[in-house]
């Protein structure tokens, strides 16, 4: 059964709340993760504790438990220098930030002259999402893995 310090390898169809399909392992690799060390959305998480393979599920995520509320007071306006090497420069486009606390995906929110308005809110941040699918494998994790706080081998990181 899915509980701390598990291994779990699961199924997955997540989508908005229109219906559109949001991420999918349908047609490639199943999601496999530690359970127990925040490495899915704690909504998804607490939902597939006590599940075991064979096992099907269906959860209603809300912001809060998932990537979060999305918070427009995060949105910065940045120079086009700051974009050495990019010469268009469009709304939707998606680049990576090295910050601090490590890197940083924003997106373009607005392109007006030379003021580039990005936005360093999660894309699915202020989102309800449903999740549906199977559990396909529950194990122990190897020492590594628990040192580690993830899963190593197929389906999980490799060092």
């Amino acid at each position: 059964m899915i509980a701390d310090q598990k291994v779990v390898s699961l199924n997955f169809t997540v989508k908005d709340t229109e219906g559109q399909i949001v991420d999918s392992s349908e047609g490639g690799e199943p999601l496999v993760y530690l359970h127990g060390q925040n490495n899915i959305i704690p909504g998804l998480e607490a939902a597939l504790v006590g599940k075991a393979p064979g096992d099907e599920f269906a959860v209603t995520v809300e912001p809060t438990e998932g990537y979060g509320e999305y918070n427009a007071e995060i949105l910065q306006v940045v120079p086009r220098e700051a974009f050495q090497g990019v010469e268009n420069i469009e709304t939707g486009m998606v680049f990576t930030a090295q910050t601090e606390s490590g890197p940083v995906q924003l997106v373009v929110a607005k392109v007006e002259d030379d003021n580039i308005t990005v936005d360093p809110n999660h894309p699915l941040a202020g989102k309800t999402l449903n999740f549906s699918g199977s559990v396909i494998e529950v194990r122990e994790a190897t020492e590594e893995e628990l040192a580690h706080g993830h899963v190593h081998g197929a389906g999980g990181h490799q060092h």
